[in-house]
């Protein structure tokens, strides 16, 4: 099948794009219906959380590395939740380790990440007018919105907001009588969580509909940058695996406050039996397993697609093992929906059926490891340019692999049942998952601001912000690792209760200090981005000469991308340092036939096909026309 035919011709599909009429300042910045602005509102949005996210974890480590301290300094902030003391709530503290994962596992690393960058990239990079559905693209904004608002609600009760972990286990979360954290908190949660998984429904359907439909022609999917492949397994994995959180999290409204008994049985609370018999708790860990472990990978392969971007580009080298690293997204996520039960080797499931998951496990390390070679590979003798966005996905890569064999340890059941509920666990899931995720976001960030904003960060605070954040991580995280195997538990309030916890009071506050700088180092961020917005220098068309298509728009593309035709594309999207080649990097939008002394012999069979291109090219204009 030809390019023409494999390719749909975005240029003819969204003609009606073009030209808009002048829209009001709602309908343009608020009620936006073009990705790009939707695009910066899930960035923007997902900053304002993060910094919300991470200024939690570190008031509940004060209380860990300090929990003789005073901190009554933070009551104008808590408020009733410092007592008299200077002490942080205790039930307090398991709100704010509940509230802590489950904004940045979903509102930062979710929508923040894969929100931003899908609706971005994926129209300028497959050279389409827009995404297939602009309505239906702001939906999905107002919905994570609403969302959003909702949870943030929730910490302003008087009872506070759930406190149930991030993974809200009933019967905890299931008996609004249970505790404080387990009552109108925990119904908010629930709300917020339905609407944010709209959302990504919404958010998913609109990615692969755009991806499959609205390719620009020559755009075949063996020329769609990694970028687009992963944002496409990614809406993939969400569209299968959300739904089923959906639905765990209505029947956990049913057990809350229909009396039914999905995950209730035998249930005493100060003496008093309840009503519900025959459900099981366990069912729930299997409904938010069966999301929870995919959602590891709806995090991190938007992060890993980014790198795989800014690796070629800024190492002036074509992406090692392009179908490899194709092969190696799809199966990863194949495998993400069979292993979800290695979180659940505690729950005393049969050893064997333990064993075939603790398997499947370990075989995910082999997809896993073909990306981190490939990264290693690409770099290898590459001509490296350390922008600030090549410096954060180098530490992504560095992240990836740390964390990933530690991963290794947990997938052998024998290990993890002795692990499972340490400090352990929590280095290995924050390392693999939220560091290498969030790299991945400021990465993309760095990389794409000028064609977001039409200027440039600051490339010096760029990287005294990677550095510092670099370091900070590891200092904090590689700690944990030692203490959880001394036998810290997770979620505790303090440890100095324990005789074995006193042993490592310097180690506790060693970490709290990291994580304090590590915090305070996000605000060179902040400052960096938002002043570049408005002062940062201009950008230029191409600032790191890159292939892709979205280089080839304006610099401040409207609503439409493209004031003309849509570029078509004859090549992949990785030719840099092509032997032969006038520049380091040849443009997507290039024909081999203008560049016959860098060809390869299979190309210049390549050469009869942009007649074609150009043919149907006339023939949508004179379509158009009349």
């Amino acid at each position: 099948m030809s390019a023409v035919e494999t390719g749909i011709h975005a240029d003819v599909q969204h003609e009606e794009h073009v030209h808009h009429d002048p829209l009001n300042f709602w309908r343009k910045y608020v009620f936006s219906e073009d990705h790009k602005i939707i695009a910066k509102q899930y960035l923007i949005t997902g900053i304002f959380w993060a910094m919300i996210g991470i200024a939690m974890s570190v008031v509940f480590r004060l209380q860990l590395g300090f929990p003789q301290a005073d901190i009554s300094w933070l009551r104008p902030v808590l408020g009733q939740w410092i007592d008299e003391a200077g002490k942080l709530d205790p039930n307090f503290y398991l709100a704010l380790v509940t509230m802590h994962g489950t904004i940045m596992v979903f509102f930062v690393l979710t929508a923040g990440l894969s929100g931003t960058f899908s609706n971005f990239l994926i129209p300028l990079q497959i050279g389409a007018r827009d995404m297939a559905s602009g309505f239906l693209n702001m939906l999905s904004y107002w919905f994570f919105f609403t969302a959003s608002v909702i949870m943030f609600a929730s910490l302003f009760l008087q009872t506070g907001p759930a406190a149930g972990g991030w993974v809200v286990y009933p019967p905890l979360s299931a008996l609004p009588q249970a505790h404080e954290g387990s009552g109108m908190g925990m119904t908010l949660w629930l709300i917020s969580m339905a609407l944010f998984i709209v959302s990504q429904l919404l958010g998913g359907i609109n990615y692969i509909t755009t991806v499959i439909n609205l390719r620009t022609r020559g755009m075949t999917f063996s020329r769609l940058p990694l970028t687009i492949w992963a944002f496409l397994i990614t809406a993939i994995l969400g569209l299968i695996s959300f739904p089923v959180l959906l639905s765990a999290a209505l029947l956990l409204i049913f057990d809350r406050h229909f009396g039914t008994s999905f995950y209730l049985s035998e249930i005493y609370i100060g003496g008093e039996a309840l009503p519900n018999v025959g459900g099981s708790p366990i069912l729930f860990q299997h409904l938010f397993w069966f999301l929870g472990h995919p959602e590891v990978y709806i995090v991190l392969l938007p992060a890993l697609g980014i790198t795989s971007e800014i690796i070629a580009t800024n190492s002036r080298k074509p992406i090692f093992g392009y179908r490899a690293m194709i092969a190696s997204m799809l199966g990863i996520a194949f495998l993400a929906f069979i292993v979800w039960a290695h979180h659940m080797f505690v729950t005393g499931m049969n050893p064997f059926l333990g064993s075939v998951f603790m398997f499947l496990t370990l075989i995910i390390a082999v997809p896993s490891a073909v990306k981190a070679f490939n990264y290693i590979t690409t770099l290898w003798k590459g001509n490296i340019i350390f922008t600030p966005a090549m410096l954060f996905s180098i530490g992504l890569v560095s992240f990836f692999v740390t964390g990933g064999l530690t991963g290794i340890i947990l997938g052998n059941s024998a290990l993890d049942i002795q692990l499972h509920d340490t400090y352990f666990v929590v280095a290995h899931f924050h390392i693999v998952m939220g560091a290498a995720s969030a790299f991945g976001l400021f990465a993309g960030v760095y990389h794409w601001f000028p064609k977001m904003f039409g200027r440039m960060m600051n490339y010096r605070m760029g990287q005294i912000h990677f550095w510092l954040t670099f370091i900070g991580i590891y200092l904090v995280f590689f700690p944990m690792h030692y203490i959880g195997i001394a036998g810290f538990p997770r979620r505790y309030y303090q440890f100095t209760s324990f005789d074995f916890g006193k042993s490592f009071t310097d180690l506790n506050m060693f970490i709290t200090i990291a994580a304090v700088l590590s915090f305070l180092a996000q605000f060179i961020f902040v400052w960096n981005f938002f002043y570049s917005i408005f002062k940062g220098k201009k950008a230029t068309q191409n600032p790191w000469n890159s292939n892709t298509l979205e280089w080839t728009a304006p610099i401040n593309p409207g609503h439409g991308n493209w004031e003309g035709d849509i570029p078509a594309v004859y090549r992949w999207s990785y030719d840099y340092s092509k032997p032969g080649s006038a520049q380091d990097f040849i443009p997507q939008n290039i024909p081999y036939s203008q560049t016959p002394e860098s060809n390869l012999p299979h190309e210049n069979e390549q050469i009869a096909m942009e007649a074609e291109i150009e043919a149907q090219n006339f023939n949508d204009q004179f379509k158009n026309a009349h």
